[in-house]
């Protein structure tokens, strides 16, 4: 008796299908991270991935942070690396470093992998046409307010020009960089370093977007770290915020993004495995997709895609 034949390429192309009809046009808000940052087959997948949502007729729009590559230019220099509650601790001096690395290295590499095969992307930073808006934030330890330098919390995104991008057939790809409200600061040339999941969240309710994809280096929110690996498969918003002050510290931003992203018109929030290659795909266009959705409380549906993933530090 002879094998069954196993799938042919044709039978994943029609599987996707529904979902690429169901997302036709939407606006899908992805922050870059993790390893798929510093690892180059990774880089080049993601990339790949997001072409491929773009000739789908999506409209993705990436937020980027630089964590790893941030860290590796302090230490060079001989600059202190510190973090609280998940939040880079930015001083003027390592505010210098981050613009530099975000605007100059990451941003530069993303938008020429993106561009290899057409003129699709512009990168552009929270500064650019007062695109995002900060205050400074502050950590909080045991209750008491924690000063971390030039760390800002959004206030306001100016979504015109990464409609207007959008509309060309462009790829927006931001960097976590907000100008002040106040004015003089601005003039002054003083910047905030914001987190890139806090931005990405902020892009994603200013746009109105169908999704926020969060790419991180976990499978997803686990139910009982460390105690258990067991991923939470679907959250809504009022179960996460119930969760939100027993998660380990790395994830709390990640999770407070998905949390603004739902409570503020995005369909659902996922944080999705960037250490597998063209996870995007996996999670939009099939049922293999792991990691964690968040979803209103109304009960709105999870969308596209299994979805299931990760809160650990």
């Amino acid at each position: 008796m002879s094998a069954s034949p196993s799938p042919s390429p044709a039978h994943s192309f029609v599987g996707a299908l529904p979902w690429m009809a169901r997302h036709h046009g939407k606006t899908v808000v992805i922050k870059f991270g993790g390893n798929a940052m510093v690892d180059d087959d990774l880089k080049t997948a993601f990339a790949m991935d997001v072409l491929y949502l773009r000739h789908a007729g999506l409209h993705p729009v990436v937020v980027h942070g630089g964590g790893p590559q941030i860290s590796a230019q302090l230490d060079r220099l001989g600059l202190e690396s510190r973090f609280e509650n998940g939040l880079r601790v930015t001083t003027d001096e390592a505010m210098d470093v981050v613009r530099m690395v975000l605007a100059g290295q990451v941003q530069r590499e993303l938008v020429g992998l993106l561009n290899v095969h057409g003129a699709h992307a512009v990168g552009l930073t929270g500064e650019d046409a007062r695109l995002m808006t900060a205050v400074k934030r502050y950590a909080h330890k045991d209750g008491t307010p924690v000063d971390i330098g030039r760390v800002g919390e959004v206030t306001r995104v100016d979504a015109g020009i990464v409609r207007d991008l959008i509309g060309n057939g462009r790829i927006p790809v931001i960097s976590s960089i907000a100008r002040p409200e106040d004015d003089k600061d601005a003039a002054e040339g003083g910047v905030f370093n914001v987190n890139a999941d806090t931005a990405a969240a902020a892009v994603a309710a200013a746009l109105g977007a169908e999704m926020l994809l969060i790419l991180t280096d976990v499978e997803g929110l686990y139910r009982n770290w460390p105690h258990s690996d067991e991923v939470i498969p679907r959250l809504t918003a009022g179960e996460l915020a119930a969760l939100l002050p027993g998660l380990a510290s790395g994830m709390v931003p990640k999770m407070e993004g998905c949390l603004h992203a739902v409570n503020n018109g995005v369909h659902s929030a996922r944080v999705v495995d960037g250490r597998v290659k063209h996870s995007l795909l996996l999670q939009l266009f099939t049922d293999e997709g792991t990691g964690t959705v968040v979803v209103p409380d109304a009960g709105a549906g999870t969308g596209i895609g299994a979805g299931a993933e990760g809160a650990t530090a």
